[in-house]
């Protein structure tokens, strides 16, 4: 019988919790902390373990959703427990030498590490998907990442968070947008300006290029500045608009006239928007192309979100 792990007993785990009780599966929760294992356990009404299983079968599943800081370290520790199979939360680890050090430790284990951007499994994202196919794919398209420097700044995090923001939280929108487009950076050029004392790095973001599919892309973020995460995609007959990113609006060629899309959008509502989705997805072994690899995420890591938050002018 499948077993499902659910490793974390935050927020992100009481959001899955929620998910995996509604598809009716065996899991058990597994905290880091006395502390927010009793909270979740007040909100959620279920048991939480401090131990991890000392061994785990090839059919067990593995959710991990732990804060940025440990998603690599809990990820070590499964693998060598003999975890085959893994959901690791966005964006994998703290950085890029965490990433490749999990890598190796993953094809050594010879297990399967998917990247839960659940942004992916929107109602609002599939809808588009379905009319890009049918416009014959992505012409043009531009996104916005801007982050509210004025609610982070006080925000309580562990060491490394902050200074990792964009790869560790911008990447949700950054990711969608490439997803979206069906493509990655063939080349393109980046700038940055500004200082963040809590960033450790520049505020302002602003770049453009085109994908290995030929679409033309630009983006810009000012997180000093007010503003929002948006993504904007130009087909040969629509344009796509996700601005927030859970509804979708369209605009016809030969009208500017913008119109809300009616989305099956049941499951965004009830759980958290995306999650139920992806949850499925991972336990089911199904759609695995709206997952990353980790291998995946170390190239996004190289060629993308590395370039943009250091700027690149080619």
């Amino acid at each position: 019988m499948k077993m499902v792990y659910l490793i974390g007993a935050g927020p992100m785990a009481e959001a899955y919790a929620k998910v995996l009780l509604a598809l009716g599966v065996n899991f058990s929760v597994i905290g880091r902390g006395s502390d927010s294992a009793n909270r979740f356990t007040q909100n959620t009404g279920l048991a939480v373990s401090l131990e991890l299983p000392i061994s785990f079968s090839a059919e067990d599943y593995c959710i991990v959703a732990v804060g940025v800081e440990s998603l690599a370290d809990v990820s070590f520790q499964l693998l060598s427990r003999g975890a085959k199979k893994i959901l690791l939360e966005k964006p994998g680890a703290l950085n890029l030498d965490e990433m490749l050090v999990l890598d190796s430790a993953c094809s050594k284990a010879n297990a399967q590490i998917c990247i839960a951007y659940n942004r992916r499994f929107y109602a609002s994202v599939q809808k588009a998907k379905s009319i890009i196919e049918g416009d014959g794919g992505v012409r043009s398209f531009q996104f916005e990442f801007t982050e509210w420097s004025h609610i982070i700044r006080p925000l309580v995090k562990a060491p490394g968070v902050k200074e990792a923001w964009l790869l560790a939280n911008s990447s949700h929108v950054i990711d969608l947008a490439f997803y979206l487009a069906n493509s990655s950076p063939a080349k393109f050029s980046s700038y940055v300006d500004g200082y963040l004392d809590w960033h450790k790095g520049p505020s302002k973001f602003t770049g453009a290029g085109i994908t290995f599919a030929g679409a033309n892309f630009a983006y810009s973020a000012d997180w000093e500045a007010p503003g929002r995460w948006g993504v904007e995609l130009s087909t040969a007959k629509h344009r796509l608009i996700f601005r927030p990113l859970e509804l979708l609006q369209i605009q016809k060629i030969g009208s500017v006239q913008v119109e809300s899309v009616e989305l099956e959008n049941e499951l965004d509502l009830q759980f958290k928007p995306g999650l139920y989705q992806q949850t499925k997805s991972f336990l089911n072994d199904e759609n695995t192309s709206n997952f990353l690899t980790i291998q995946d995420q170390i190239e996004k890591t190289k060629n993308l979100y590395l370039p943009i938050l250091q700027g690149m002018n080619n």
